[in-house]
């Protein structure tokens, strides 16, 4: 009796290590935070995002367009300045076209025509991208502002939150002014002083609604789970 109840405990023990060892051999499976550790392929995609447009929206066909919404569509694939067509903000902005042409508009005034100049102009939308941890919008950006003129260094401090001390007063004034707007829901005497001085009044304005504008480009990007391009890494770390 003993020598079966020893081979019956012998048995169990191998069926538990056994169970164990087959499930440690099982992958896990990938959790949010590995996911956008790397590049997610098409069958990643989350269960509501639609391949084509790799959002939550599906992407419109010409076809299928109002004449409204297909003047918008020819207008965003005939500009060879917008960085991302219709897979991105101008896809989701399709889906109501009366908003995506008036924000085409203030869009195509802040980035190409104001007095801030392309170089701080991608700089602030670095800066909202960061503080709001929009992968696609800086994914979208970077290239960007280094052709713009942004330096790789100054690129890498706004993508790690460095200091500020040392660089040129309007850099600094952008990075300040964009952290505290977004971190702290305020800005301090000294930093719209400092921001005042380095623009004056009226190029001032004209970043703070830039700030907003791709703050609110942002909101959309995340609502719609925007996804990066395929096989694209994500390249901003986590906070």
């Amino acid at each position: 009796m003993k020598s079966h109840g020893r081979a019956a405990r012998t048995t169990l023990i191998s069926s538990v290590l056994l169970l164990v060892l087959g499930l440690a051999a099982v992958p896990a499976p990938p959790t949010l935070s590995a996911q956008s550790a790397g590049a997610v392929t098409p069958e990643q995609l989350p269960p509501d995002v639609f391949p084509e447009s790799r959002n939550r929206l599906p992407l419109l066909k010409r076809d299928s367009l109002d004449p409204q919404a297909r003047e918008l569509h020819d207008a965003i694939m005939g500009d060879p300045r917008l960085l991302t067509g219709l897979q991105g903000p101008g896809g989701i902005r399709l889906h109501s076209p009366q908003v995506g042409q008036l924000v085409r508009r203030l869009n195509a005034y802040l980035r190409f025509d104001s007095a801030l100049g392309a170089r701080t102009v991608e700089l602030a939308i670095l800066v909202t991208a960061r503080e709001l941890d929009s992968q696609f919008e800086w994914s979208a950006h970077e290239p960007a502002a280094l052709r713009a003129g942004v330096s790789p260094a100054l690129v890498d401090l706004v993508r790690r939150r460095g200091a500020v001390s040392g660089l040129p007063e309007q850099d600094a004034a952008v990075i300040e002014l964009g952290r505290e707007v977004f971190g702290m829901r305020r800005v301090s005497s000294a930093t719209y002083a400092r921001a005042l001085k380095a623009f004056g009044p009226k190029n001032l304005v004209d970043l703070t609604i830039l700030l907003g504008e791709y703050s609110a480009t942002a909101v959309l990007l995340t609502t719609f789970d925007q996804q990066l391009p395929a096989g694209q890494r994500p390249a901003l770390p986590p906070r």
